[in-house]
């Protein structure tokens, strides 16, 4: 294993039990660089923006959101870390991510601002119940896989309970796909994250229809939308680009459902619009043929080497995370 990556991981997992401070209720879903918590947003009308886009906002208020996904994501990447033998299970690490699940089980059954950070009132997004059941997930599997002690029965009957809502309240199906939220009928790419992370495999034929739906609904010129803005009041003004990394998503699916070809077709255009040091923003505009949004991000760059390991190794990110190994299949 890299040492420079075990290294890192060590490193994150001591910043993380500073950040928490043993108050899981006041974990973020973002920081500053050097760590600080407070990210107050202001405006900055002095200044016109890139290209005139304004408003220009230093800080971000979605510092202060509930965003039920970040545990989901906190428990995942400390279960894959162990795993896969960058880190060894110790006891003061299980002890925080055991304060965060009991935080998580007051909590889960919250609307939040969900992924997307909306600016508006807070809904039961599906992503949001979909990364709070691998929150319990992990939880048991750190139990059954390490040896580790914690309420295993009650975190299993939680685990179930959060898979059966969401099967029932987050898949329409008129429309033959997860929706944005419970008893929505508007599509939203985050739903391709749901074989992703093992909440169905990829054989269910709700995660087939899911990828179709998106592909005719959310796809402009190739490429795929996080929302039709359209539709949805986000507390925004304006259209937005293709989303990259919900781009790189849908070729994860497609290679889970056998459609490498199309996959990796997808894959080369999004290649083909990295800048000449090979960047890529959040965003991209279609009918200007430019990158916008944040610049550089990184959830684009993340997305993009999951899908290039996904569709070059026999050993992919999405099999690993979604863990592939327990009999998927068998989930209601």
């Amino acid at each position: 294993m890299n040492s420079g990556f075990a290294r890192e991981a060590q490193k994150w997992r001591l910043w993380l039990r500073r950040a928490v401070a043993g108050n899981p209720g006041q974990v973020q879903i973002m920081y500053g660089l050097a760590g600080e918590r407070r990210l107050d947003e202001w405006e900055v009308p002095w200044l016109a923006g890139y290209k005139a886009s304004k408003p220009v906002r230093v800080g971000n208020a979605a510092a202060k959101q509930l965003q039920l996904d970040i545990f989901g994501e906190v428990m995942d990447v400390l279960y894959q870390s162990t795993a896969k033998g960058l880190t060894s299970p110790e006891q003061s690490v299980w002890d925080l991510q055991c304060r965060l699940m009991e935080h998580l089980e007051a909590v889960w059954e919250q609307p939040d601002e969900g992924l997307w950070e909306i600016r508006g009132h807070r809904r039961h997004f599906t992503h949001s119940k979909v990364m709070a059941w691998v929150a319990f997930d992990r939880a048991v599997r750190s139990v059954e896989r390490f040896g580790l002690a914690g309420p295993v029965r009650r975190w299993r009957k939680i685990r179930d309970q959060i898979h059966d809502q969401v099967c029932r309240g987050g898949y329409n199906v008129k429309l033959g796909s997860f929706v944005r939220s419970f008893g929505s009928t508007q599509l939203d790419a985050s739903v391709l994250l749901i074989p992703l992370v093992g909440f169905l495999p990829a054989s269910d034929e709700r995660v087939g229809s899911t990828v179709d739906a998106i592909g005719r609904h959310l796809m402009r010129d190739g490429l795929v939308l996080r929302y039709d803005t359209r539709r949805t009041r986000d507390g925004l003004s304006g259209r937005e680009g293709a989303f990259l990394a919900c781009s790189f998503w849908y070729a994860d699916n497609l290679v889970l459902l056998g459609r490498r070809r199309e996959a990796r077709k997808l894959f080369e255009r999004l290649l083909s619009l990295r800048n000449d040091v090979g960047l890529l923003a959040e965003e991209y505009d279609v009918s200007t043929g430019r990158m916008v949004g944040n610049f550089p991000q990184a959830f684009s760059h993340v997305a993009l080497i999951n899908t290039a390991h996904n569709l070059a190794r026999a050993e992919k990110p999405a099999e690993q995370r979604s863990g592939t190994d327990r009999e998927l299949s068998k989930q209601p």
